[in-house]
Parts: C-alpha cells; structure tokens; sequence
C-alpha cells in the first residue's frame, strides 16, 4: 500500500485552488462543503464558479500562479492541465511544508484525491492508488447502491443508542456491537419500526463491559 488513507477536519483552514475550469469547482465544491476557506487563483472562472463568487463563497485571485501564492495555506489543488505548473507548484510546497494535490499527475502530488461513496454521515473512500480512475469509479457506484441498502438510519440508531449508553458510563465492546448491528435491525427500520428496532439493539447489547 502506497497511500495512507485519512480524513482530515479542514473546516476554518485556508486552501488554495489553482485554475478555474470545471476540475476546480469540483474540487472548490467540496472543499467549501467541509468548511475550508477556499482562495481560487485564474485569470478566469467558469460560469458555475462565477456564480459562487457572487454569492462570496471564496476569494479569487485574477491572475495565473505565481511562485510564493502557496505561503499561509494548509493544503493546495492544482487543476490546470499545464503539468509545468503542477512541477512549480509542487516544488513550492514541498519548500514551504505544504501539501499539494495536482489533478492526474501523481508524480506532482503529496496526496491524491480517493473515489468517494457517501450517504448521510458514512463516507467511503476507494483508492487504486493512482492506477484506474474509471476501476475507482465503478467501485464507487457500487458503494453508493450498497449504502442505499438501509444504512443511513442503521448509523442514525447505532449514533443514537451509543450516546445513550455513554451518558450512562456504559462502554459496548466492539464484538458485541458487530453483531447487534445485524440485518433484521435494517429490516425493522426499512418498515418505520425505529422504536422495536432500538428496543432490539439495547437488548443485544445487554452484556456491555461498564467503567465501574
């Protein structure tokens, strides 16, 4: 394994994105979604950009890059088609410690962007390490109808009896809780049954391991 996949919190951090095309704004998009305080440097922005601008979603900076636009940022995305800029770019953050992610050119990246399977709260991420974006897509799909499969509200119950349990200094193992959260538990809420279901997980928890 290459990578070493994390989730980082970027919300209230500065990161910069490099180019205004349709590759940026989907990069910017999500960035904003977590929170990041999102600068975007090109001399132009396509129309879905321009709409956010106006909306004072992100500060744009009208020009091309520029050595030193990477200094005070967390992270930095570089979607330009131009790998001369990934190279300067990449170079810069590796001089001012920041890290650099340039769209299809792995060798100019200190991280790569994973395919991202997400329903409610649960995120998936699938990597091939840089090998097949359309295999990371495929997996991807498939991930998104397994997660319509009745997790969310599974996560949704699992979120809420784990807080129950903790306001009672009652710590679950996680053996037990892999088998609580079992199919006829998503049966139960598929059918709007949430109150048995609940009923049913605190009774298969019943064994829990207390920090008394």
């Amino acid at each position: 394994m290459r990578y070493y996949p994390i989730f980082i919190d970027i919300a209230g951090k500065p990161v910069v994105v490099i180019g205004g095309g349709k590759i940026a704004h989907q990069k910017m998009e999500n960035l904003l979604k977590v929170g990041a305080v999102v600068t975007v440097i090109s001399p132009d922005l396509n129309d879905e950009m321009t709409d956010l601008l106006g909306d004072g979603r992100f500060r744009h900076v009208k020009r091309d890059y520029q050595p030193g636009d990477l200094e005070g940022y967390a992270l930095a995305f570089v979607a330009t088609d131009d790998r001369s800029v990934n190279a300067t770019v990449a170079a810069e953050g590796k001089e001012r410690r920041v890290w650099v992610n340039a769209v299809d050119d792995t060798p100019n990246c200190d991280f790569i962007m994973p395919g991202i399977a997400q329903r409610g709260d649960i995120t998936l991420a699938i990597s091939t390490a840089g090998r097949s974006p359309a295999m990371a897509r495929k997996l991807r799909e498939e991930l998104e109808d397994f997660l319509a499969n009745g997790y969310v509200p599974l996560l949704e119950l699992a979120a809420d009896v784990r807080s129950e349990l903790r306001e009672r200094d009652i710590i679950v193992d996680a053996d037990t809780w892999n088998a609580a959260l079992d199919d006829e538990l998503k049966q139960l809420l598929a059918g709007g049954r949430r109150a048995e279901a609940k009923t049913r997980l605190l009774a298969a928890l019943k064994q829990p391991v207390t920090n008394a």
